[in-house]
């Protein structure tokens, strides 16, 4: 299974993420790499985040990123 690099930024309705694929790798180093290298041109006023994800196609990849997730409870002792 491929690596997928993506940078996500929220669409205006914030309903959907918007997903730019920057490349696809078969070894994690390569995507790492590229990853690294994105994230460290992006300036910080930049709202867009740069992911890997290992999926069996592009569209499961899709499907990942753009799946709403709920935040992690924090529990007491973890704070």
């Amino acid at each position: 299974m491929p690596y997928y690099v993506y940078r996500i930024t929220d669409s205006a309705a914030g309903m959907f993420k918007q997903l730019d694929l920057l490349g696809s790798f078969d070894n994690y180093r390569e995507a790492k790499l590229l990853t690294k290298e994105t994230r460290s041109k992006m300036d910080g006023s930049e709202a867009a985040q740069i992911k890997v994800m290992f999926a069996d196609n592009e569209l499961a990849a899709e499907e990942q990123l753009q799946e709403k997730r709920d935040k992690p409870i924090t529990m007491e002792w973890e704070k």
